[in-house]
């Protein structure tokens, strides 16, 4: 299953991103005069953010639990030199509701990261990948 995305240079360091539905995103170096966007590895940890929210979301909400809110926040080590790559990254998954069940949330977590989110497939090859959870009642 091919999917294409466009990359298109506006002008200094500056370029929008496209997906194959017509979805767009800034992206730019961080400097003063370009930091109009986000900058693509860090937009990489974004992509992870949304991929393992969207599976832990879809299978909680399967599990009938009544999530009220997620936020996630993942925190990457970069090397530093070139090419940067990031060698640890972590995930902190904060989940609010009513009544959460907690086997419910580890379960749902443990299945993104080893089933179903194909951003932790993808990058688990060059970065170790942890992560932990809070649960708080709504």
């Amino acid at each position: 299953m091919a999917k294409t995305v466009r990359v298109k240079w506006i002008e200094k360091k500056q370029f929008v991103g496209t997906d194959n539905t017509k979805h767009s995103v800034v992206m730019s170096s961080q400097d003063e005069e370009n930091g109009t966007g986000m900058s693509p590895s860090q937009l990489l940890m974004v992509a992870l953010g949304g991929c393992t929210g969207y599976d832990v979301v879809e299978i909680l909400q399967k599990k009938r639990q009544r999530l009220t809110g997620l936020e996630i926040t993942i925190t990457g080590d970069q090397e530093v030199d070139p090419p940067w790559t990031y060698r640890k990254i972590h995930i902190h998954y904060d989940l609010r509701g009513r009544d959460l069940d907690e086997k419910a949330v580890r379960k749902a977590i443990q299945l993104s990261e080893e089933k179903y989110c194909s951003v932790v497939a993808t990058l688990r090859e060059a970065a170790e990948i942890t992560y932990d959870y809070t649960i708080s009642a709504d």
